[in-house]
């Protein structure tokens, strides 16, 4: 007996009952693709494609989550600086990933022939997978907690008058934008495929991170587009007043589960025994 993908009890036959998997053969990693650079052009197309035939639920992610970075930079304003602003909105992107999950889990329902349900999307992303993020959410949380204590030595140590030069000032900015860049390309190369991976496939954290990063290091050209892309769609929507995030947050989270699906070969691990995923595409 198993909860069916709709959540209701279904009884499986022999024939229906999954091979069994022996743990200790599968493989540390799961292996990657090579992909094309002009790929993540594709990935967000799709994406697009995605947002139209959801857009009640599409539309119910992308404003909470353009709500929420809307408040916290508000927060920073009111109560800190323009610096202490980018640096929450850089914080939240490092937490972002967890928030596309629900996403994730809307896409797989429509690639299962199934009507999505934002009820169902919602427990996929807070009560399936919770244990594999919150020890992805910690590994983010780490990183963001080292970068912020790097950033803050930078600002220590540059510039090194109170009232810099323009030289100085340009090397501060400079050593700053290479400390934040290297945090945030850890961060991406983690998070880029791994938590698509937890959804579609039962796999634990630590093996889904180190096949994000092997995957990212075998496509370097084709993420760091795709990484561009992201960056230009985020900082479109920041300049919108957070509105353009609505739109294209989602369109995002879309695209990156078909990258991962282009990119990732997951047949070695096995699927979950309940929920979305539990069952074979249809497309």
């Amino acid at each position: 007996m198993r909860y069916n993908s709709y959540g209701k009890v279904s009884v499986m036959t022999s024939e229906e009952k999954p091979a069994a998997f022996d743990r200790s053969t599968m493989p540390f990693v799961a292996p990657c693709r090579q992909i094309s650079p002009l790929a993540p052009f594709g990935w967000l197309r799709k994406g697009w494609t995605d947002f139209r035939q959801t857009p009640r639920q599409s539309i119910a992610y992308g404003a909470f989550m353009a709500v929420t970075m809307g408040l916290v930079a508000s927060f920073a304003w009111a109560y800190g600086s323009q610096w202490l602003m980018l640096a929450m909105i850089g914080g939240f992107a490092f937490l972002a990933p967890l928030t596309c999950i629900g996403l994730y889990a809307i896409r797989a329902q429509l690639e299962r022939g199934q009507t999505p349900l934002l009820r169902r999307s919602l427990r996929a992303a807070f009560k399936r997978h919770l244990g594999n993020e919150m020890i992805f959410a910690l590994a983010l949380l780490v990183i963001f907690m080292v970068w912020a204590r790097a950033g803050a030595m930078v600002s220590v140590f540059l510039p090194s008058s109170g009232h810099p030069e323009f030289t100085e000032l340009t090397g501060y900015l400079t050593v700053g934008t290479i400390v934040g860049a290297f945090f945030a390309a850890v961060t991406f190369s983690a998070s880029a495929f791994a938590l698509p991976m937890i959804v579609h496939r039962d796999v634990d954290s630590v093996t889904a991170i180190v096949t994000s990063i092997n995957a990212v290091l075998r496509n370097k050209l084709t993420m760091m587009i795709w990484l561009a892309l992201i960056v230009l769609g985020l900082v479109i929507g920041v300049l919108t007043a957070f509105f353009g995030l609505v739109i294209i947050l989602p369109v995002i989270g879309y695209g990156a589960w078909q990258g991962y699906l282009e990119t990732i070969d997951a047949s070695a691990f096995p699927r979950h025994e309940i929920g979305v995923t539990s069952t074979p595409r249809n497309q």
